[in-house]
């Protein structure tokens, strides 16, 4: 008979399990160690790259879980390796290089940087910065052009199948799939007592209320978040710190309150 998973948690990285300027996240090494010994699900879900996430992934000891990718466009699976996912990418580019120049040449995109501009521009080690560039799935960049050129940019995108989510840094381009959709279908497959998911990103709302709980974890270097639904409830919190010390507390906090320590 198996056991059933007490919790799941569903974690953005950037800004909110990772530093959002050092990419540091061993500060939420205690709550990480403490959700391995009560036995949860941890999956990873950000817009990075499947080889991004899978060597984050197997740094905190999270391998035996699936990973969504990407912003939800792709779906790590649990020991899986990166090279075994389907390609996209490629048609997306061509989608992008069909549009007209002064749409086109508005959008910067990870594939229009080489891999030093792009560590330039992120922070981003050397290493990094190249496995960023290995995508599969979507299109992340930045928009330079009039909002009502942006506005053309994404209807004439759209016609094509393409769908653009908003994140902490960049507006990422994909063929479709969003976290709140792998959140959902991982549910169904693991059928946990209990879900929390956290985030701090606009593309982390979705995700945020598919789960039981959700954490709103502060970043100053943004906008805050909208008020969400679940707020005045209680059944999302957002904390006052920020980065992965906040998750770290905010995570040891919910298992002290749900007694799961």
């Amino acid at each position: 008979m198996t056991t059933a998973l007490p919790l799941m948690v569903f974690s953005d990285l950037d800004g909110t399990l990772i530093d959002h300027h050092t990419y540091d996240w061993t500060p939420a090494g205690p709550a990480l160690n403490a959700l391995k010994e009560v036995g949860a699900g941890v999956v990873l879900a950000s817009s990075k790259t499947a080889v991004e996430v899978d060597a984050l992934r197997s740094e905190m000891g999270l391998s035996g879980w699936p990973a969504i990718v990407e912003n939800g466009a792709g779906l790590l699976g649990a020991h899986a390796a990166p090279d075994s996912m389907v390609d996209q990418y490629a048609r997306l580019l061509a989608a992008l290089d069909a549009l007209p120049d002064a749409l086109r040449s508005s959008f910067v995109g990870f594939g229009d940087m080489s891999a030093a501009e792009l560590s330039a521009a992120t922070g981003l080690s050397a290493k990094g910065a190249d496995q960023a560039k290995q995508r599969a799935f979507s299109e992340p960049g930045t928009w330079y052009g009039s909002q009502e050129e942006k506005e053309a940019f994404l209807s004439q995108l759209q016609e094509q199948g393409i769908v653009a989510q908003q994140g902490g840094r960049f507006l990422t381009l994909s063929f479709g799939g969003t976290k709140a959709e792998r959140v959902s279908a991982l549910k169904m497959e693991y059928a946990p007592k209990i879900t929390i998911a956290l985030g701090d990103a606009p593309n982390d709302i979705s995700m945020l209320e598919a789960c039981d709980y959700g954490v709103v974890i502060a970043n100053p270097a943004r906008a805050p978040l909208p008020p969400l639904n679940g707020e005045d409830s209680g059944r999302i919190h957002r904390t006052t710190g920020a980065g992965p010390a906040a998750w770290n507390e905010a995570v040891l906090d919910f298992l002290a309150r749900h007694n799961l320590t």
